[in-house]
């Protein structure tokens, strides 16, 4: 039986926009995991490991919230609090793999499908550099198109450059042949940050995995090599720094389903 699993390739461009101009823009691969699947996966996969190291592998420690329950029984207990229906749901995860035994994902992103193939509901799983996490559920209520439209408040501090008085914007294309996820943050109806991912689909196969690790190497070292760089350069140019103890505290008051690892 052919897995519903698979590879993404593409590129990933974060843009601030105000009060100053900034890009960071860089190449990247993403594997689509059916949490149903993973096991399935390692065994026949040489070079993809669960929860042991590889070339490629996927830890669910890295996700989730870090409770005993397995990340897809955690990921239906997070659906039902949103009202969200979970029988029959197929749950995939996209995200970049542990690279050598190392992992960093700024977003990993949760598609969960109907039998039918519609979403029944996205959950945008945010990363940040102090080992903290934070799950956006967001069940889709309407999907007359192929994109997908959503919209939360910022509840969980992930960059000292930007406040927490922010409205998020998700337009996503589900993944088939291409998957594309874009975001955008408004401060005050002006929008501050764009980000996005795009990626073109490819079979998973231990073939295509070696080609995406060649064509990337390191890259998840490169991806927190990168933010802090870029930190750096936000400083030199006077972006407004927002220490964390606040912003985290804003965050609890507000509720946040977040948890450190």
């Amino acid at each position: 039986m052919t897995p519903s699993s698979c590879l993404y390739t593409g590129r990933v461009v974060h843009r601030r926009l105000l009060p100053r101009t900034h890009q960071l823009r860089y190449r990247a691969f993403w594997m689509l995991l059916d949490l149903n699947e993973i096991d399935s996966l390692s065994k026949h996969l040489k070079f993809f490991s669960h929860n042991r190291f590889n070339l490629a592998g996927f830890h669910d420690a890295d996700h989730g919230d870090g409770s005993d329950l397995s990340l897809l029984e955690q990921t239906r207990v997070l659906l039902r609090r949103a009202g969200c229906r979970t029988d029959q749901l197929t749950i995939k995860l996209l995200c970049m793999p542990r690279i050598l035994g190392y992992g960093f994902n700024p977003l990993s992103v949760y598609f969960c499908f109907r039998l039918d193939g519609a979403v029944e509901a996205i959950i945008y799983e945010v990363h940040n550099t102090f080992s903290e996490r934070h799950s956006y559920v967001l069940p889709v209520y309407s999907a007359t198109t192929e994109i997908i439209e959503q919209h939360c408040p910022k509840e969980f501090y992930v960059s000292p450059f930007l406040g927490m008085d922010i409205s998020y914007g998700f337009r996503v294309l589900p993944p088939a042949a291409r998957v594309e996820v874009s975001i955008h943050g408004k401060e005050n109806g002006n929008t501050v940050i764009a980000a996005s991912l795009s990626g073109k689909r490819h079979q998973l196969t231990d073939g295509a995995l070696i080609k995406a690790l060649a064509s990337h190497p390191l890259l998840t070292l490169k991806v927190i090599a990168g933010i802090h760089w870029h930190a750096f350069r936000m400083i030199l140019k006077g972006f407004c720094f927002y220490p964390r103890d606040r912003a985290a505290r804003t965050a609890k008051a507000a509720g946040s389903q977040g948890m450190r690892s």
